[in-house]
């Protein structure tokens, strides 16, 4: 098995502070192998039958495994989750913990009850730089084509079909057993549409026609996406300047395979790869900061900054995503500036191996690769 190196150390971090983590992320983003792989723990696949009747005396089965590290996956199996882990927690607290599980138990209010202050949350996205390195492949065009699934990854040809199951496996497996929504065809005709024009604007209007459906289903279709990490809600940073968008948000899907995929693109050119690059930038982003608090900034007269990251006290860092530094224009981000004063600016550059700094008029623009910018902005 491969060491996720990145992951295994934030884990163990997040251990420090407390006994339970919650690990989440989209169908087949290596959760199970993950935790497998992770050295002197114990693992408990809570879909088996014996593991749950095991189980069902939570003070029975912890005074088991005192003072181990436990993987309990697919937790949500259980017939009171949160009971078993807030025992845990509150009774055993030299027992460290790792649950998986649906998006949905994560998010209900009893789950979240049970369990504030007792949990840190993890979420496992889809493969980052770091990861790439573990998996001895940091070829970009391979990793954008492929997308971050370690399955898909690491095939040597285009796993077509394997893109085409997942998308059937999310439906019956994500989307049924967690939201019941009706008509298949018209969701799934949703989501290719979705990554077919993933990272613009979203208006739902243009989506209901095609999928046949009306705004609202639509708007429970992104609901259910986002809440599944398969869809990204990107919302404009503003503070209702006339000349600002406030209102429109831009989607972007959770991986760039599908959308390579469902665009039926085989082979790239520099053009398709540079809305890719955008996409990689956002998943490495909200990888490290383990966050989905990221704007972006357009003006009516269409100046766009591709992400903004808020920071406290009305500051906010702008951030342009080039495949190229030669492609980089500072136009934006000055009129950026004049309206927003504090944060530091940077333009995220494949080609950029060392970090500098360039002034452009009244601003200074930090000009760098994907790897320090992810390492500045982590400090």
């Amino acid at each position: 098995m491969v060491k996720r190196t990145f992951w295994f150390s934030r884990i163990n971090q997040l251990w420090g502070h407390r006994p339970i983590i919650w690990l989440s992320g989209i169908r087949r983003s290596g959760k199970t192998v993950l935790c497998q792989s992770l050295p002197g723990t114990e693992y408990f696949d809570c879909e088996l039958p014996r593991i749950r009747a095991r189980m069902e005396d939570p003070e029975g089965f912890l005074e088991s495994v005192k003072g181990k590290k436990i993987i309990l996956d697919e937790v949500h199996r259980l017939a009171d989750p949160a009971q078993l882990l807030k025992i845990a927690a509150d009774h055993y607290p030299d027992v460290r913990v790792i649950a998986t599980g649906s998006s949905t138990l994560e998010a209900s209010a009893k789950f979240k009850d049970t369990l504030t202050g007792r949990k840190e949350t993890l979420w496992l996205t889809p493969l980052i730089q770091r990861d790439m390195e573990d998996f001895g492949n940091s070829d970009l065009e391979h990793r954008l084509l492929h997308g971050g699934l370690p399955p898909f990854f690491l095939e040597k040809k285009l796993p077509e079909r394997d893109f085409q199951e997942w998308m059937d496996s999310y439906w019956a497996k994500d989307i049924q057993e967690l939201f019941r929504l009706e008509r298949r065809a018209s969701f799934q005709r949703f989501l290719e549409l979705l990554l077919v024009n993933s990272g613009g604007i979203f208006e739902a209007a243009k989506y209901a026609v095609p999928c046949e459906v009306s705004r609202g289903t639509i708007a429970n279709y992104l609901k259910a996406m986002e809440a599944t990490y398969v869809a990204h809600i990107v919302r404009p940073f503003s503070s209702h300047k006339p000349t600002e968008i406030v209102a429109a948000p831009k989607v972007f899907a959770f991986d760039t395979g599908f959308v390579c995929c469902f665009r039926g693109w085989e082979k790239l050119r520099r053009t398709d790869m540079g809305g890719l690059w955008e996409h990689l930038v956002l998943n490495e982003i909200m990888a490290n900061l383990q966050t989905r608090a990221v704007n972006y900034w357009r003006t009516k007269q269409g100046r766009e900054i591709d992400f903004i990251l808020p920071l406290r006290g009305g500051s906010a860092h702008a951030v342009e995503c080039k495949l190229s530094q030669k492609d980089f224009d500072p136009s934006a981000i000055s009129s950026f500036r004049q309206v927003y004063e504090h944060g530091r600016n940077y333009a995220v550059c494949h080609d950029v191996d060392r970090p500098y700094n360039r002034r452009y008029g009244q601003i200074e623009v930090r000009v760098t690769g994907l790897k320090a910018f992810i390492d500045e902005i982590s400090k």
